[in-house]
């Protein structure tokens, strides 16, 4: 039976208490970012009221009025204020308290934070009580008693009422928001997260700790994680703690830049899947288009990407400057207030090198500005080889979850390193039922890690520790991938592993259009050196007519892309076993092509993969009847490759390619796998 969505009855009235407003560290930040259009889709509340497209029109107006001094632009959003104020009196007046919080039953933007900040610009008491009047009251008040009562509410309507608030405490100094924004975050965290840092499935919250039966396509609106980003930033901003600087990073990471197919701008999700087996671009939405797309999601998601760069430092000002570096992106920040300009550099992360290298080199227009420089140390970092240097002097290495803190007279050529160890490491659903212990994601640092896979999930620690049963991918393997090719009268095919539940098989199949498909993955193959082969023999000359070259050959396996440790044996079957049943002769092609191959079994000297009939299958071909051309491929340019954060995890009928969350477009793949002994 379906869930009915959680409505609120009219309980609680607004006050309209305000006092001055609370001053605060501002963050160091470049201008907002423009205002993103929404989604005509959305409804409008019963109200009759636009306020979901309407409140990113007044935070763009409001925008250029505090950022670049447009008085018009405020008399613009003035003027929406005072519409809206109308027309929610009017609707107080004709009906009822009642029908105005019915309305934001519905989703309305953050109407009241817009508000709240054009408040603290006029200082107009209509904009205080019209902000309050976004208030709801109903769903605020379970927060300020600290219930757990998310179940059933829309998760987008109410996380911008959470960011609202924090705009009420910021203006107000009511500390009562300041509470009900941080257990809001908590709850969230503990009990409605994924591991993207993402939440909601179909929009919506369910129970806390209940998230293993809620694995699907239509998990994590992108809009939700668009405002928790607002809400963590919020509140590392009022108190400095780590976790939300933890929480910034592992969103940002996998939650915003997921949402985007790979470097094809405006090409973005609606839902993030989390299901085993599962594709971004198999959902209700998939994949929206560049200009006919009007989502909710495209205009946050649009947004998140203009703000990538606006919460990687913060500044407290005062007799004690201070600067807060919480992200580590390759940045400049020119810090005006003190006189030091900051460029960060970072190492790009790999498998094989498991270390996070940051460099901040920091000068002075001129000597002697005395401030302190705060690093974060993330809470994933690990203590054991972790290190810091102040012009190449061994600092005090401060712990995991802290800050490194770094006071002095900053000169014209200071240099501060930190090199950072990261860690596999395994996190559990948030479901508190033992049968659903198993289910876990794995993660690298701050980065989700994800199987190639269509839909098993059975992975095989075996009691081990993490890295026992996870291991990297070496660079190197990259020049052994190859994707092999013949041509057609209809084109160009390539040689391809299809696998069901029932079957795998080899097949010649279209050249794939572009990568991040799974097409592209299953025409992907490593071939693996396993030494050298004798010259043909007599035999193998008389079943290929002779034509077989005479120089020495190379013997490999054949392993699929995404099925590490994994060949293809000569009955053409998956074989995890690396005997002589697995071995292939990489031969120089029976056609006598330049660059071209043949792929000779090595326990049956003579026979050949070839491909035969109308659909282009592929078998074994053995003696001088086959053609030539038929067991001869083309050596093309790989139409996969290994991401350099890539890794090797164990499962109980294979092993599955993990790579970054972020770097998958069309790919099927699962997120939380079944861990068992």
């Amino acid at each position: 039976m379906a869930r009915s969505p959680a409505r609120c009855p009219p309980w609680w009235t607004p006050s309209t208490r305000a006092s001055r407003r609370r001053p605060m560290a501002a963050p160091a930040t470049s201008p907002p970012s423009p205002p993103s259009s929404s989604t005509a889709s959305r409804p409008s509340s019963p109200s009759g009221l636009p306020t979901t497209p309407s409140t990113k029109i007044m935070q763009g107006l409001l925008d250029q009025y505090t950022v670049a001094g447009n008085g018009k632009a405020l008399a613009m959003v003035v003027a929406m204020a005072g519409y809206f104020g109308e027309r929610v009196r009017s609707v107080i007046q004709r009906h009822s308290i009642e029908r105005h919080w019915t309305s934001l039953n519905e989703e309305t933007g953050g109407m009241n934070d817009v508000l709240y900040q054009l408040y603290a610009i006029t200082n107009d008491q209509r904009h205080l009580v019209l902000a309050h009047l976004f208030d709801k009251p109903c769903f605020l008040g379970l927060l300020a008693v600290q219930a757990d009562s998310l179940s059933d509410f829309h998760a987008n309507t109410h996380i911008p009422i959470v960011v609202g608030g924090q705009m009420r405490y910021e203006v107000t100094g009511d500390p009562l928001y300041k509470e009900i924004a941080t257990f809001f975050m908590d709850v969230v965290n503990s009990s409605h997260t994924y591991a993207t840092g993402g939440t909601s499935v179909s929009e919506f919250w369910f129970d806390p700790k209940r998230l293993a039966e809620t694995l699907t396509t239509e998990n994590e609106e992108s809009c939700t994680t668009y405002n928790m980003l607002k809400v963590s930033r919020h509140l590392f901003r009022w108190t400095k703690e780590i976790a939300y600087a933890d929480y910034y990073e592992r969103a940002l990471i996998n939650g915003v830049l997921s949402i985007q197919r790979g470097r094809d701008p405006g090409v973005m999700i609606y839902m993030l899947p989390q299901g085993p087996g599962k594709s971004k671009a198999v959902s209700y939405h998939g994949w929206g288009t560049q200009y006919d797309s009007f989502w909710c999601c495209y205009g946050t998601g649009i947004e998140s990407f203009s703000k990538l760069g606006d919460s990687i430092y913060f500044e407290e000002k005062g007799g004690k400057p201070a600067l807060y570096i919480v992200q580590y992106i390759p940045s400049t920040f020119n810090w005006r207030s003190v006189g030091l300009t900051v460029t960060q550099q970072v190492k790009p992360l790999s498998s094989s090198d498991q270390n996070l290298q940051v460099s901040l080199s920091i000068s002075a227009k001129t000597n002697g500005q005395y401030a302190t420089v705060n690093v974060r140390i993330p809470s994933w970092a690990s203590p054991n080889g972790a290190k810091a240097t102040l012009n190449d002097k061994d600092l005090q290495m401060a712990s995991p979850g802290t800050f490194l803190s770094v006071t002095k007279q900053w000169g014209s050529g200071d240099r501060l390193t930190l090199q950072l160890p990261i860690g596999l490491r395994t996190e559990a659903i948030k479901d508190d039922r033992p049968e659903y212990a198993t289910l876990q994601a794995v993660l690298f640092g701050p980065f989700l890690l994800a199987g190639l896979t269509t839909g098993d999930w059975d992975a095989k620690a075996g009691g081990a520790a993490v890295s026992e049963w996870i291991t990297p991918v070496p660079a190197s393997y990259n020049s052994q991938l190859v994707t092999l090719t013949q041509e057609s009268g209809n084109g160009t095919l390539v040689l391809s592993l299809l696998s069901t539940a029932k079957a795998t098989s080899l097949t010649m199949q279209p050249h794939p259009e572009g990568g991040g498909t799974d097409a592209a993955v299953h025409a992907t193959f490593r071939l693996v050196p396993q030494g050298q082969v004798a010259p043909p023999t007599g035999e193998r000359r008389h079943a290929t007519n002779g034509t077989a070259a005479t120089a020495t050959l190379a013997s490999a396996l054949i392993e699929p892309f995404d099925m590490p440790g994994m060949a293809v044996s000569n009955n053409l079957t998956l074989a995890a076993e690396k005997g002589p049943s697995s071995l292939f002769n990489v031969v120089p092609g029976l056609d006598r092509a330049p660059g071209s191959v043949s792929l000779e079994l090595a326990a049956r000297p003579g026979c050949f993969l070839i491909t035969a009939g109308a659909k282009a299958n592929v078998q074994v071909g053995c003696g001088p009847g086959f053609s030539l051309q038929a067991a001869s491929f083309a050596r093309a340019e790989p139409l996969r490759r290994y991401h350099p954060i890539s890794f090797a995890a164990r499962g109980a009928r294979r092993s599955f390619l993990l790579e970054p969350l972020f770097t998958l477009r069309d790919e099927f793949y699962t997120v939380y796998f079944n861990v068992g002994a």
